[in-house]
């Protein structure tokens, strides 16, 4: 027995990356899945190799209609929804604060946070009704650690996070649980796509960036789609029923402060710099 047998989610941004492993662990573990994202190919790509009990939909989470029809085809075809997965995302808008074009500003907080609202309303009219769902959005790590991510994005998994608490608290009591992931630094293409790279040169800068994200954390090694996955299937099954409004950290322990070794050597200086005898009573 998977430990989602019987459930039926909706995931965002589905087609690559952390999406794509959800994606592949939901069906493993037995939910029935509709799955979105705006390349309608990869989607279909993804459900063939899942199987029949996974539907794929083009979806623009920038689109209300878009986010409630996948909400509105799930339960249409699996007669309800258990699970809303916003995991949709992107880098977004980059650079200085002085230098931040408006419309690109737009366009970011439409992704990362107006696209959350929608998720949650939508999924809320649903899951009220049944009295039972688990709302799951991806998060982040720099939503409250500052200097991991550009001032926007960040701006946008603060409101993330503050957004699960509130709607934690009005929908606890239609019995409708609403929690958020926050990653560390996850070796994805998404970094790759907001240089403009190609899919394929993506994902090679994907594998490369693991080489250098194993070394930012007290656990070390990179953090992968899977770690994320895992925490995702744990919040939509009844192992968790109890659990709303938390903002769930897996990021290898970058949150905790600057590694040990770091702070060896930051003290090893410190030391070097004393008078002697402060350096031989130490």
């Amino acid at each position: 027995m998977g430990k989602l047998d019987g459930k039926v989610a909706v995931i965002t941004g589905a087609t690559t990356g952390i999406g794509a492993e959800c994606a592949r662990l939901f069906a493993q573990e037995g939910a029935r899945l509709v799955i979105g994202g705006r390349r309608e190919h990869l989607a279909q790509k993804l459900a063939d190799e899942l199987g029949r009990d996974v539907v794929p939909v083009r979806m623009d989470v920038t689109s209300e209609a878009d986010i409630a029809g996948a909400i509105d085809l799930a339960v249409k075809r699996f007669g309800r929804l258990d699970c809303m997965f916003n995991n949709a995302g992107a880098v977004g808008v980059l650079g200085p604060i002085d230098e931040t074009p408006a419309d690109a500003l737009d366009d970011t907080i439409s992704v990362l946070f107006r696209s959350v609202v929608l998720g949650i309303k939508h999924a809320a009219r649903v899951m009220k009704t049944q009295r039972s769902g688990s709302i799951i959005t991806t998060a982040s790590v720099a939503g409250f650690l500052a200097g991991y991510a550009p001032h926007v994005y960040s701006a946008c998994k603060a409101a993330v996070i503050g957004l699960t608490r509130t709607t934690a608290i009005e929908l606890g009591e239609q019995g409708v649980r609403v929690n958020c992931i926050c990653p560390g630094p996850i070796a994805t293409p998404i970094f790759g796509s907001a240089f403009g790279l190609s899919d394929e040169q993506a994902d090679a800068l994907a594998e490369k960036a693991k080489s250098v994200f194993k070394t930012i954390q007290p656990i070390r090694r990179a953090g992968e789609s899977i770690d994320i996955a895992r925490a995702g299937v744990w919040l939509a099954s009844d192992d968790s029923t109890f659990v709303t409004g938390h903002a769930m950290v897996v990021d290898g322990g970058l949150s905790l402060g600057q590694s040990w070794s770091a702070m060896q050597e930051y003290f090893g200086k410190l030391i070097s710099l004393a008078p002697e005898q402060a350096s031989s009573a130490g």
